[in-house]
């Protein structure tokens, strides 16, 4: 009944969707081109064979699930594997990422005459969401229809925990859906269980199988030649907040080290022209990586406004804030670290980590990562790391030890999903 009371009301919601989702798609939060997809409309055939269906919220999601689908692939040689997001950020990450025979379309929006037509024309043999997507509609039809449901690396926050335990009605409708948790540790475990959950496994953070962004040699090369002398850091996927923080402590440093270059990649590239304001209104000098120019010796910052070129700049910089985790204006979990420490890098982080806890606690207590707290956490930890590279290098060698043990968790993961393989 409860689902069935959500399903009724979110028929009502679809009636004002398509007027939502253009004046989202007005502020560049939805592709104009592909609405249709938001509406379970096709824009691609599916082809004949098995499917299996993975589904990821945004960015960090999409990414966790790249070792699972080469996994998948190598397992399943024939099966169409269709990936689907729900950010245009994300989007346009994928269509980087994303090997051959690999479809992706946007995420139908939660209703019932949406998710309808989205499963009638793909109708997948398996499904995966990842982390926290819990969408009831999406979720009860899917499992509905006998296509197995499985939470990929799930996670709850503690406030999301607390408002499904306030729903038990709801809450135990829409769990028992899922064939198979796999949560990120323990804590996780529990808090699925307590909600309805039945198969429930632990085998560890998704996150810590992630390979390194990639980089593009001769784009690595430049940018290393330009570097070449210059103190460099960078402060990775920042989030609004978090780039004022950067910019007052690249000034409250730069005295000290006047050869510091910050470098400085906004999460959502849309938000580029305003950061870039922020750093012209502090006086500072910088360069723009869209416009392909290099920093040169007057540069003060370099803005990272691409997409899918991180990857270049953690290969540069021996210190890498990871963003999203300062909780300036609100919570919103921190990023992945692992990525950072892969290459090498010293790993700084903000207080609010609850979206790599586990991740971030190996880091930290293996010497690799430290964490800040506000402007003067942060600009009392670089000038120590600044002033020290061996103690630099001595993290990045640490985080590299833990990255190489975490990777393992990719096997565990194939490991509980091949039952459900098998049957395909």
């Amino acid at each position: 009944m409860a689902l069935a009371l959500y399903g009724r009301l979110t028929d009502g919601v679809g009636l004002i969707a398509p007027w939502y989702l253009r004046r989202r798609a007005q502020r560049g939060k939805e592709d104009p081109a592909r609405l249709g997809e938001r509406f379970g409309r096709p824009s691609a055939g599916r082809p004949e064979g098995r499917l299996i269906w993975l589904h990821a919220a945004s960015v960090g999601e999409s990414l966790s699930l790249l070792p699972v689908l080469e996994r998948l692939r190598l397992r399943l040689p024939e099966a169409t594997i269709l990936v689907t997001t729900g950010t245009v950020t994300s989007a346009r990450l994928m269509a980087t990422r994303l090997p051959a025979r690999v479809i992706h379309q946007f995420v139908p929006i939660d209703t019932r005459t949406a998710v309808r037509r989205f499963l009638d024309h793909w109708r997948p043999d398996l499904a995966m969401f990842v982390e926290s997507e819990l969408w009831p509609n999406l979720l009860a039809l899917t499992a509905g229809r006998g296509t197995p449901v499985i939470l990929l690396n799930g996670r709850l926050s503690i406030g999301s925990f607390r408002r499904w335990a306030g729903w038990p009605h709801l809450g135990r409708a829409l769990f028992r859906h899922f064939a198979l948790v796999l949560a990120q540790d323990a804590l996780q475990a529990d808090r699925f269980r307590a909600l309805g959950a039945g198969l429930v496994e632990t085998p560890g953070d998704l996150k810590a199988a992630v390979a390194p962004p990639p980089a593009d040699p001769a784009a690595l090369a430049r940018m290393r030649e330009a570097l070449a002398g210059r103190m460099v850091w960078l402060a990775a996927s920042t989030h609004p907040g978090e780039e004022a923080v950067v910019i007052a402590a690249h000034r409250a440093l730069m005295e000290k080290y006047p050869t510091l270059l910050t470098l400085l990649a906004p999460r959502h590239p849309a938000r580029c022209d305003a950061v870039a304001s922020l750093i012209g209104q502090a006086g500072l000098a910088f360069h723009r990586r869209s416009t392909d120019e290099l920093p040169d010796a007057g540069s003060a910052m370099y803005l990272v406004d691409t997409m899918g070129e991180l990857g270049i700049f953690y290969r540069l910089a021996p210190i890498v804030l990871v963003a999203g985790s300062l909780a300036i204006e609100t919570p919103l979990g921190g990023h992945n670290p692992l990525e950072a420490a892969a290459l090498g890098c010293a790993v700084l982080h903000g207080p609010d980590t609850v979206n790599s806890s586990a991740m971030t606690r190996a880091l930290d207590d293996a010497g690799a990562a430290q964490a800040v707290d506000g402007l003067d956490g942060l600009v009392t930890a670089l000038d120590a790391l600044l002033a020290d590279p061996g103690r630099v290098a001595r993290m990045g060698a640490a985080g590299v030890r833990v990255a190489t043990a975490q990777a393992a968790v990719i096997d565990h993961v194939m490991a509980a999903l091949e039952p459900w393989l098998e049957r395909l």
